[in-house]
């Protein structure tokens, strides 16, 4: 993906035929022990969030709303919900089909999106598990490892991307009294100047040489040299996935356009859950809080269940939202975009396992050829 002066290519390089030492099984395992393990977990968690914390909060009303809701908003929220999916295919699609992998077609796509969003949500915070069952399936179709950390680091940044922007837009501007909506300075003002810092450092590791890890061979010998070799691997990896996420928004590529609806139809689907209950509150409300809500996916606990759900009806609550409106709303919304998915994830997650057993046949049957 890189030349020797550190520059970003469109055509990197594909491994047809990886290393006999890589794992044939991917490092997270979804198998009945641990799927049953996480369904008590999980419905542990379902039954703490839907039916305990309503109370102990004395929301008593949240069934009753719930009963008197609207059912046509709640099947427009349950039909925005393939709209995110969709959205977040055709924005892997766009970034690693140009990596040159004839065997990512959709149908394949589709199986590693889908379980890699299963996997964020049972094994770990901020996405991690998805991230290494990504990873795991690409090598397995024929890349490389550099170009899967390259490409997963370019899909990261253009997906994280509309977050960024929105926070920052929504954030100043309800600041400032250019969106309608209250201002509470916590949540609008200071998360607007940590998404404008974000932005500059990750623009700023683009100029962090790709090649970096050559560039430090002649400092030290030895150990120390490998020590400053390791050290610079990491911010070349990143500085080469970010100059990629570049070179795919200069190319203006119809499929980026999935981050941007990925985001939108789950603003979209709360938005839905709202009128479904009440009225939802303006757009850019709606958005900042949304999205400041979702930083509850960086707690350690599988998919940031229970995070994820407070931290949005706090933000709700300090905007001035009803907070019995707003733990309806929010708990709807999460059982589209989270609960529901799980099923088709899993799913996916085993016919993925096919997908991979008949690419490693066909490598073995072109190499005995």
């Amino acid at each position: 993906m890189t030349d020797a002066a550190g520059r970003v290519g469109l055509d990197p390089q594909v491994n047809p035929e990886p290393p006999e030492d890589d794992d044939e099984r991917p490092a997270l395992t979804i198998n009945r022990r641990n799927l049953i393990a996480l369904a008590g977990f999980l419905l542990a968690s379902l039954a703490a969030l839907y039916f305990l914390a309503p109370q102990l909060a004395g929301l008593d009303d949240t069934w009753a709303r719930i009963e008197d809701g609207r059912p046509e908003w709640t099947i427009a929220a349950l039909l925005l919900t393939f709209g995110m999916f969709g959205g977040y295919v055709a924005m892997f699609r766009g970034v690693f089909v140009r990596a040159g992998s004839s065997r990512l077609g959709w149908r394949a796509s589709y199986q590693i999106t889908m379980a890699g969003l299963a996997a964020s949500r049972l094994f770990a915070a901020g996405g991690a598990g998805g991230l290494v069952l990504t990873a795991w399936a690409l090598r397995r179709s024929g890349m490389r490892k550099r170009t899967v950390a390259d490409k997963t680091i370019a899909f990261l940044v253009l997906t994280y991307l509309p977050y960024a922007v929105a926070v920052v837009v929504c954030g100043f501007g309800l600041h400032w009294g250019v969106f309608r909506g209250d201002d509470p300075f916590t949540l609008t003002f200071v998360p607007a100047v940590v998404g404008v810092v974000l932005l500059a450092i990750a623009f700023a590791i683009a100029f962090i040489p790709t090649d970096l890890q050559r560039r430090m061979r002649p400092f030290g010998k030895g150990r120390v040299a490998r020590l400053t070799q390791q050290l610079a691997e990491a911010p070349a990896a990143t500085s080469a996935g970010v100059r990629d996420a570049l070179e795919h928004l200069r190319s203006r590529d119809p499929a980026l356009l999935g981050a941007v609806l990925f985001w939108a139809f789950q603003i979209a689907v709360l938005w839905a859950a709202f009128h479904a209950f009440g009225n939802a509150p303006p757009v850019a409300v709606l958005t900042q809080a949304f999205f400041v809500g979702m930083l509850g996916n960086l707690l350690p606990m599988p998919g940031g269940v229970g995070g994820v759900e407070g931290g949005m009806i706090g933000s709700f609550a300090a905007f001035g939202v009803d907070s019995g409106l707003a733990v309806v709303a929010v708990l709807v919304y999460r059982a589209f975009t989270f609960w529901l998915p799980l099923v088709p994830g899993v799913i996916a997650y085993f016919r993925l396992r096919r997908t991979v057993e008949l690419w490693t046949r066909d490598r073995t049957a072109s190499a005995a050829a």
